[in-house]
């Protein structure tokens, strides 16, 4: 029997609480969830792709410790082509986290690109939680700019983290 491996990517700059919502969900769809961490640095991120690798792998090992999450979970960054961490990892579904109707179309040019270069790759959209719609990496970077409190947008882990900068 072929194991179905989900694939989440994003650059989780910072992770907020609507990725952990993602994560628990996509962990259900699959056999295993690998959870990875793009280096995009054309969005300038905040923090490097190995501290947010590591709160990602963190806050993945904090719902697998709690029983939150049974599925296996694996957490990697990536610099290439999606389709291509997708076939070395033999993924076969890609999910991408939806907040509004905005989001939708840019996520469904990048599912119909990649079904172009990796055609037996399925893409998987999950709305957010209701009360996660309107948080997005870049207003917690933003309230945290100004000395705003972000806890109640991102864990614990990932304020600490974005109080030491």
């Amino acid at each position: 029997m072929t194991s179905r491996i989900v694939l989440y990517p994003g650059t989780f700059d910072p992770l907020t609480f609507g990725h952990l919502d993602i994560i628990e969900r996509a962990a259900r769809l699959g056999d295993e969830l690998i959870v990875a961490v793009a280096s995009n640095a054309g969005k300038g991120p905040l923090l490097s792709v190995e501290e947010r690798t590591a709160l990602v792998a963190g806050e993945g090992q904090r719902l697998s410790d709690d029983g939150t999450i049974t599925t296996p979970i694996r957490v990697l960054s990536f610099s290439s082509l999606l389709t291509d961490l997708a076939r070395e990892q033999q993924a076969s579904i890609i999910v991408r986290g939806l907040r509004a109707v905005s989001d939708f179309e840019i996520e469904f040019q990048m599912a119909s690109i990649n079904k172009r270069l990796h055609g037996d790759l399925e893409t998987v959209f999950l709305m957010a939680a209701e009360h996660q719609h309107f948080v997005a990496s870049r207003f917690v970077k933003e309230v945290h700019k100004y000395g705003g409190d972000i806890s109640s947008f991102a864990p614990a882990s990932v304020v600490r983290k974005m109080n030491s900068l």
